[in-house]
């Protein structure tokens, strides 16, 4: 029996692994292990994650794994994974919809529309999670995620759950920038109304444009560059003659020239070669030095 006083610790409920292989949990298919891996089962069992997690910890956070590159040496110290956890999704207010990080982008497009909102369909053709798109500012087909945010929910490194406005991110092009050391739980996401079968209409040309023109039956993380003022990336890379350019199991899209596709045996760090020659050629040419919209990670 625990004494008078003494607080019984709630157990941590989700999945605890060591050297879990991340090229499973990445939309690359490449990337090394991480030394300690947590999947948590709820937002309140990642909370309790935190708290007992010790500040000296190295921490990476992981959704979908369709923006990163991880290096084949891996990543030291914990990753938490949020892939088909804290997904939960409701209605808040009139057209404000509360959603979880965890929950994919596409999905809310559809609870949206579902809902006769409108402003969210370009969402669908952002291939990750919630998360992940606050964390960069996703867009696509003209949209961008912070448009819609109402509100955010974060966490810090000791689980205190804090509720944030825009206004607190600088915000820009593929670039949010917040309180160090916070992380994106969830966030309340403003709608308009609308006619929704109009918006399951747009998804669906939206779905059709993207499977036309990108390489969405190979292993991708979707544009590597971000496009340069006033130009765009996959011009310039074509421009080059680098469509189908490949070094090892990496190879240039021939279909979309700013995704790199795994052919079947890639490594990240063919991948990571391939980016680089990418870029010098690019610069070469037209004297543009293209910046990476994916995050390049762990040990090489």
């Amino acid at each position: 029996m625990k004494g008078a006083g003494e607080l019984i610790a709630t157990p941590l409920r989700g999945i605890r692994l060591e050297g879990e292989t991340l090229a499973e949990h990445t939309s690359w298919r490449v990337g090394g292990v991480a030394e300690r891996f947590y999947q948590p089962a709820d937002l309140d069992d990642l909370v309790e994650f935190l708290r007992r997690l010790s500040p000296q910890e190295p921490l990476f956070w992981l959704g979908l794994g369709s923006n990163v590159l991880v290096r084949d040496g891996g990543i030291r110290g914990t990753v938490i994974c949020t892939k088909n956890r804290l997904r939960a999704i409701e209605v808040r207010d009139p057209y404000c919809v509360y959603a979880e990080a965890g929950i994919p982008c596409a999905h809310v497009a559809r609870f949206c529309t579902d809902r006769n909102w409108v402003g969210a369909e370009f969402l669908a053709g952002i291939p990750g999670t919630l998360g992940g798109a606050l964390a960069m500012n996703a867009g696509a087909f003209g949209g961008e995620t912070w448009s819609l945010v109402r509100r955010v929910l974060t966490a810090n490194r000791s689980g205190r759950t804090i509720w944030r406005a825009p206004e607190e991110f600088e915000v820009g092009y593929r670039h949010v920038h917040g309180p160090e050391g916070e992380w994106f739980l969830a966030a309340e996401l403003e709608l308009a109304p609308g006619e929704g079968n109009a918006g399951r209409e747009r998804i669906k040309a939206l779905l059709a444009r993207r499977s036309a023109t990108q390489p969405t039956h190979q292993p991708s993380c979707g544009s590597v560059f971000r496009n340069p003022p006033g130009d765009f990336a996959a011009r310039l890379i074509e421009a080059c003659g680098l469509k189908g350019c490949s070094i090892g199991g990496a190879q240039v899209s021939e279909k979309h020239a700013n995704f790199i596709v795994n052919v079947g045996s890639a490594t990240a760090a063919d991948i990571e070669i391939l980016i680089s020659e990418v870029r010098n050629r690019v610069a070469l040419q037209f004297g543009v030095w293209l910046e990476p919209e994916i995050r390049i990670v762990g040990e090489r």
